[in-house]
């Protein structure tokens, strides 16, 4: 499964992150973790003090991976609009779930202050940044003045992960795609044709 070139430490931990995914802290024994790793008895207590530490930097990882994919999206080119867009839109393993938001549903993980803190710093820190788009649509104008920054953040990932958890309660992505597009035509600059005095492109009106 993972090349030669590939160290103990980082298959392990990569290891925990899948059956963390797959399975949530109590189905992640240590054996399955170095058989998915392939790795030898007592490596794991060779690299890590044990099942605990390995898990938290597998979360850490899988929370600095999903907010650098939503941020390269967040931060890159186009309109506050497009930009939320391209969150909600982008590429996503849709009947897997969110190996982030799974980690929220895991009574284990959520006990621990330890294990939850880099999955609330993620999803804290997007949530952060979409806020601080809808308030750079509202100063641009495509956004009207109504909206509060802090309550479409909180929707915008309430809809992503409500979106995981339909989709798979009914085995197809169609749900998710559903709420996405519900939740941009609530946002489209369309539904202002006149925000602070701005001309809506899309429209024939002032």
């Amino acid at each position: 499964m993972y090349s030669r070139g590939v160290s103990t430490a980082e298959r392990l931990i990569e290891s925990t992150r899948e059956l963390l995914w797959e399975r949530g802290y109590v189905g992640t024994s240590p054996k399955a973790i170095l058989e998915r790793a392939g790795a030898g008895q007592g490596s794991m207590y060779h690299h890590f003090t044990g099942k605990p530490d390995l898990a938290l930097a597998a979360i850490r990882r899988t929370a600095d991976e999903l907010r650098a994919a939503a941020e390269a999206v967040l931060d890159g080119p186009g309109t506050p609009y497009e930009r939320i867009e391209a969150y909600l839109r982008r590429e996503r393993d849709v009947l897997r779930g969110c190996p982030v938001g799974r980690l929220t549903m895991d009574p284990d993980v959520v006990a621990s202050d330890e294990l939850r803190a880099p999955v609330d710093a993620t999803l804290d820190a997007i949530r952060e940044r979409i806020a601080g788009i809808v308030e750079e649509g509202k100063e641009q104008g495509q956004f009207g003045p109504e909206l509060d920054g802090e309550a479409i953040a909180a929707t915008v990932l309430a809809t992503v992960q409500g979106g995981y958890v339909l989709a798979r309660a009914s085995g197809s992505p169609a749900a998710f795609d559903a709420g996405v597009r519900g939740l941009l035509s609530l946002l489209h600059p369309q539904d202002h044709p006149t925000v602070r005095g701005a001309r809506c492109t899309r429209c024939s009106t002032n």
